[in-house]
């Protein structure tokens, strides 16, 4: 059978299944959910051997990103599922003997879609989400991590019926033909540009849409601001994945007082995390994740460097191996490309500014970034740039602390995407909330 027919079967098959899953109990749910905890647990090793087959990353990246964190998201949906799913009460205005309350209900059949970077865990947290609102769901990861497709598979199909759940593996014509189907709701984490053909063919069965984006997101340093402390933060995080994070600080507004101490700091930093005798730990950061990214970002480099940046820190490339070390920027403008583009990668442009106006200014006139990162001791200011400004998420004094933070909604704006995720914003991002009005009374 061809893989378009077995997409069509297993898609009938959850279609027509897709009732059943609805009706379930929040008890009948969570028991699945521990189950796929159980089977995530159980290969665990597994998983990780795939991974680093897919791509080079630590190995204690790998185990948070692709293992914790997926079992750490299912078991925040088991404990939290009978209170998500008990519906919201709510006044009624016609008539007070009356009775209304918004039914959290699952949206139907879905499809997610995964992306390279983070191949497991930026699935299976979708897919937990999923079944904790009762829905049905087939599951593409990217074809540029098929060791991880293959124990993505197994786990699946240990842990569930293909009427209820199914894996896809292979190239881009598999997610194409998925997206022919229509499903009732897509969720797709990668690039704008495919964000974009996504929505165009969730359009043609008006299906609902979470996209997961990206964009250049910017850093503002303010006056006053701890520049050891945010050096430290930016040096860990384009070590990070390799910079290769949606929501990855991709440039950096310093004032010209601070520069010289940001790149110093940042320098230092890298030294200590990866950097023996002066040799790079390429195991302690993880490689492009293949030769055409690494041609992109060396691209982008090289243009920026013609126009006039300066290497402050790093600039050491290895095409054979895709590893790029952590490198700073300066003299930045923004008729350099890498200022045009998201860079995906351990580099970090930095500019100057003389004002916050300038900087909000320029950041209001471009897309709207996934996320937003001012350090600022001056509350003031950093309610000036909330104001002025927007972005899916923000960090005060920080950096990813707003993705972390599953008591918030993780998700972006317009060019980084639609619809938010995380905790219970995951739960709702699958579920339909539902009006009901019950005429309890003669009216």
């Amino acid at each position: 059978m061809s893989t378009i027919s077995e997409i069509a079967r297993v898609f009938a098959l959850q279609q027509a299944n897709q009732w059943n899953v609805k009706a379930s109990s929040a008890d009948v749910r969570k028991a699945k959910l521990a189950k796929l905890k159980e089977a995530v647990e159980s290969h665990a090793d597994d998983i990780i051997a795939a991974v680093l087959e897919d791509t080079r990353k630590p190995l204690g990246e790998i185990r948070v990103t692709e293992v914790l964190n997926v079992t750490g998201n299912i078991q925040r949906n088991i404990d939290n599922l009978d209170a998500w799913m008990t519906p919201t009460p709510v006044a009624t205005s016609m008539n007070p003997a009356d009775k209304a309350m918004i039914v959290y209900e699952a949206r139907g059949v879905c499809l997610i879609l995964g992306p390279w970077n983070f191949p497991l865990g930026l699935v299976f947290g979708p897919l937990a989400a999923a079944v904790a609102a009762g829905n049905c769901c087939m599951l593409k990861l990217t074809d540029l991590a098929p060791a991880t497709a293959r124990i993505a598979k197994l786990i699946v199909e240990e842990v569930f019926a293909e009427n209820e759940v199914a894996v896809f593996e292979g190239e881009v014509s598999v997610a194409e033909a998925l997206l022919d189907l229509p499903f009732s709701h897509i969720f797709f984490t990668g690039s704008t540009r495919v964000g974009k053909l996504v929505m165009a063919a969730a359009a043609k069965n008006l299906a609902s849409v979470t996209l997961e984006l990206g964009g250049k997101s910017p850093v503002i340093i303010d006056d006053g601001a701890d520049i050891p402390a945010i050096a430290a933060a930016l040096a860990g995080a384009k070590q990070f994945n390799g910079g290769q994070a949606c929501i990855c600080p991709d440039y950096v507004f310093v004032k010209e007082g601070q520069k010289n101490a940001l790149v110093e700091g940042f320098a230092a930093n890298v030294a200590k995390n990866l950097y023996a005798d002066g040799a790079l730990n390429k195991d302690g950061i993880a490689q492009i994740v293949n030769a055409r990214n690494f041609a992109r970002v060396k691209g982008l480099f090289d243009d920026a460097v013609a126009k006039g940046a300066t290497v402050a820190v790093g600039g050491e490339m290895d095409a054979a191996d895709c590893t790029i070390a952590p490198t700073m920027l300066t003299d930045v403008t923004p008729q350099m490309t890498i200022l045009q583009e998201e860079i995906f990668a351990p580099i970090l442009p930095v500019m100057t500014y003389e004002t916050l106006d300038q900087v909000i200014d320029y950041i209001a006139a471009h897309d709207k970034p996934l996320a937003l990162y001012v350090f600022s001791p001056n509350e003031a200011n950093v309610n000036k740039v909330l104001a002025r400004t927007s972005s899916g998420g923000v960090t005060v004094n920080g950096v990813f602390s707003h993705y972390l933070e599953n008591n918030l909604p993780f998700g972006g704006v317009n060019q980084s995407g639609s619809g938010s995720y995380h905790g219970y914003f995951g739960f709702k991002a699958f579920s339909h909330e539902r009006a009901v009005y019950m005429h309890l009374a003669a009216a």
